[in-house]
């Protein structure tokens, strides 16, 4: 496969692992980043050590002294210009995404179209970062709020959207005024050089302080400097619910701050009053959408009785044309799993499937031959179970879709939210009392709930995040930003008096 891509944006055999914005430092130990779509091998990306580490955050804490006094709309403008040069490398970074992490090539593009969205939305943000005022009980007080950046910001994104989640958290933080350090997975750490690559020519062209947008790679251990480390007030972790639950106690221990995204087990209520079709097409891309590697990934379809036989035959003959293949070639659905271990997770859950008595409507396999070598392919299944399954209450990363049966509403949204992850949630139904009832506070507890469209997928517009074992985090849009900024409470006494608050007297 010519990987023309690669060149385009400046990826090279041997890449550095570490940039402070402006300067590339490079180790001795390198990440091989290898594709799932043929097991060949893209790149490899540099070590970053704890020296490494320390001179990034010195470099980090110096631009955060120069950064956040630069007014919000300059600040905006820098992050305009960066959404321009997506723009521009739209299709090849698109296609990096693909090929290094095996969503399909649309998905690719949808996701560099995210990073250029949340740009867009960042730069009118920059011109709305209001505070509050207040009526004073005090006479010829004037009372207010305003909002201050918080500092270095640690990001830790996942390896199912390699650049889009780093870019919700980054361009956000960056209009606030905060300094960014951004951890990839090692599972894609290319697709993370490449966009600090065409941000740090944003950065230099703009003569903007070295250590405004910084890059760090490695495994685990190298996300635990971030975690660890008081001077970095505020973690965005991106993970497994596993993953969160360690992150949250570790910052929570020095008091810091952490926005956390972890695990989704979402379900979508196919009602009686269901469109058919609408149900069709968001059940099957919610589920088999990026190999069932997101978050918002439909795990569960809860269907009721009446209409509960139409919509496995329905769904049963969509899977059968599903086509799996190379996610760069359009025709497919389908990509890959991001590797073998994945696999083996996958066929784990398929063996608790049966163990715990349910069945297969599509059964699932390992898929091999041409076109397959990788090893990293598997057929979408398609499982009748209870809701009360253990295997059912955990999250499974890959494309294993539940469907179970329901008799009343009521009984839909219990288990809709029978489970401990919180993250997105849907009803089908043209009912309108259904869907008033599914919104309501005695409906879904996830941090999404949709009517008549799928759980996988959200508008930047929107803040993102979800309850629960999810975390409680909220990034991107709507006033998700407050997350990247202390809020402080300001009074201003104009009078040549000094009364006190509450009416307390203090003479002297």
């Amino acid at each position: 496969m010519e990987l023309d891509f690669l060149k385009t944006l400046g990826i090279e055999d041997k890449n550095p692992g570490t940039w402070t914005g402006q300067e590339y430092i490079s180790s001795d130990d390198y990440i091989s980043s290898v594709s799932p779509v043929d097991g060949k091998h893209i790149a490899d990306v540099s070590f970053t050590t704890m020296d490494n580490y320390h001179v990034v955050i010195a470099k980090s804490q110096e631009a955060f002294q120069v950064w956040r006094k630069l007014p919000a709309p300059q600040r905006g403008e820098i992050v305009r210009q960066y959404g321009n040069a997506l723009r521009e490398h739209k299709d090849a970074l698109g296609k990096l995404v693909s090929y290094e992490m095996g969503k399909s090539y649309q998905e690719g593009l949808g996701e560099v179209q995210e990073m250029i969205d949340i740009c867009d939305f960042a730069v009118g943000l920059s011109r709305q970062l209001y505070g509050l005022t207040m009526h004073s009980e005090r006479p010829n007080h004037r009372m207010y709020e305003q909002w201050h950046p918080l500092g270095v910001v640690g990001i830790i994104s996942a390896f199912n959207f390699p650049v889009a989640v780093w870019a919700w958290n980054a361009m956000i933080a960056m209009v606030c005024g905060d300094v960014c350090i951004w951890k990839p997975s090692e599972k894609t750490p290319v697709s993370a050089v490449a966009c600090q690559k065409i941000l740090t020519k944003i950065l230099k062209d703009n003569q903007v302080p070295e250590g405004v947008c910084s890059l760090i790679n490695g495994d685990h251990t190298t996300g635990a400097l971030l975690t660890h480390d008081a001077r970095v007030p505020l973690i965005s972790a991106t993970g497994s619910t596993r993953m969160g639950k360690q992150v949250a106690a570790l910052v929570a221990a020095r008091l810091g701050r952490t926005i956390l995204e972890l695990g989704g087990n979402n379900a979508i209520i196919v009602s009686k009053d269901a469109d058919l079709k609408l149900v069709l097409t968001g059940a099957v891309f919610g589920a088999v959408g990026t190999a069932g590697q997101r978050c918002t990934t439909t795990r569960r379809l809860i269907i009721h009785e009446s209409v509960y036989d139409t919509v496995k035959e329905s769904l049963a003959k969509a899977y059968g044309q599903l086509k799996i293949g190379n996610p760069l070639d359009e025709s497919n659905h389908v990509g890959p799993l991001i590797d073998k271990a994945s696999v083996d997770n996958y066929l784990s859950a398929l063996g608790k499937i049966e163990d715990e008595g349910g069945s297969f409507v599509v059964k699932g396999a390992v898929l091999e031959g041409e076109g397959y070598e990788s090893g990293c392919y598997v057929q979408p299944c398609i499982a009748e179970v209870k809701n009360d399954f253990e295997i059912v209450q955990h999250e499974t990363f890959a494309p294993i879709l539940y469907i179970m049966k329901y008799a009343t509403i009521d009984e839909a949204i219990q288990m809709q939210n029978a489970v401990p992850q919180g993250l997105s949630s849907a009803i089908m139904t043209n009912n309108l009392r259904e869907a008033e009832l599914f919104l309501s506070c005695a409906g879904s507890d996830c941090g999404i709930a949709n009517v008549n469209i799928g759980t996988s997928g959200a508008e930047i517009g929107g803040a993102f995040g979800g309850e629960k074992e999810t975390g409680g985090g909220r990034e991107s849009g709507s006033d998700a930003w407050k997350a990247y900024m202390r809020r402080q409470t300001n009074t201003i006494n104009y009078s040549t008096e000094l009364p006190l608050a509450q009416g307390i007297k203090f003479d002297l």
